[in-house]
C-alpha cells in the first residue's frame, strides 16, 4: 500500500480526473486530500460528485480546507457570505450548481456537498507524516490548534512543528507550480486553479505526478526525502 497525498483541487476536475488516469493510484493505496475542493475552478460540483463516488472504490481520507471554512461559515453571514462570494470564488461554486438565487443558496446546494464537508478532518496522522491544509502551529499539540493555523495561516517558510514528524500541507500556493521541500515540511499547493499543476505525491519515496486541466502530466521526485530512520 503506497500513501499519496493531494494538493488543492479548487475545481479542477479535469486535472483531478487525468491523476487517476494515469493508473499510479490503486485501490489499496491510501490518498489524503489535502483540502480546498471548492471555489477558484471551473467546477467544484463536479469535484465533489467525483470524491464522493470514487471513495466507494478508492480509500480516500478527505481534510478540510479554508474555503470549506467559509463557505460554512458563509450560511449564518451575509457579510461572510459575500466575502466568500467575492473573494473566495464562492460565486464560481455557485455558478457549477447553477445557482443565481443567492437569497436561497444554501438551501440550493446539493445536501451531498454540505455532507462531506462535515465529514472532512481536521488533520490526519500516518505514521511520520501528518497531513493538514494549512499547517501547524509549534510547540502545541494537534489537539490544541486552532483553526487560524489549520486553516488560514500562510507558511511560506514553514519552521519545524516536529522532528520526527513531516507535514504535508497545501493552502500556501507555490505560483511557478514547483513543491516546496523543506525537509520537515513539504507544500504540495501548485496552484492548480491558476493554470499550473495539480500535485499527487508518494509521501513515503517522493515521486510525484502533476496534471493541469488541459490533462497535461508532468512527473519527477523530489531530490530527497527527508524520512525518518
Amino acid at each position: 500500500m503506497a500513501i499519496y497525498a493531494i494538493g488543492d483541487i479548487h475545481g479542477s476536475i479535469n486535472a483531478l480526473k487525468t491523476i487517476f488516469q494515469q493508473g499510479l493510484i490503486k485501490e489499496n493505496d491510501k490518498v489524503v486530500f489535502l483540502g480546498d475542493y471548492i471555489d477558484k475552478g471551473p467546477d467544484s460540483k463536479g469535484v465533489i460528485d467525483w470524491l464522493i463516488e470514487k471513495n466507494k472504490t478508492f480509500d480516500f481520507e478527505f481534510i478540510r480546507g479554508n474555503h470549506e471554512v467559509m463557505m460554512t461559515l458563509a450560511k449564518s453571514s451575509t457579510k461572510i457570505f459575500k466575502h466568500w462570494l467575492n473573494d473566495y470564488g464562492g460565486s464560481l461554486t455557485l455558478n457549477s450548481y447553477n445557482i443565481d438565487d443567492t437569497q436561497s443558496w444554501m438551501h440550493q446546494i446539493d445536501k451531498k456537498l454540505w455532507n462531506f464537508i462535515d465529514s472532512c478532518l481536521p488533520y490526519l496522522e500516518i505514521g511520520e507524516f501528518i497531513f493538514v491544509h494549512a499547517g501547524l502551529e509549534k510547540n502545541k499539540h494537534l489537539e490544541e490548534q486552532n483553526e487560524h493555523y489549520l486553516y488560514h495561516n500562510k507558511f511560506e517558510k514553514p519552521t519545524i512543528y516536529d522532528a520526527n514528524k513531516i507535514v504535508i500541507c497545501g493552502h500556501t500556493a507555490r505560483i511557478n507550480g514547483k513543491i516546496a521541500d523543506f525537509g520537515h515540511t513539504i507544500c504540495i499547493d501548485t496552484f492548480a486553479h491558476g493554470g499550473m499543476w495539480l500535485t499527487c505525491l508518494n509521501v513515503e519515496t517522493g515521486q510525484f505526478l502533476k496534471a493541469n486541466n488541459k490533462g497535461e502530466i508532468e512527473e519527477g521526485k523530489l531530490k530527497k526525502m527527508h524520512l525518518i530512520s
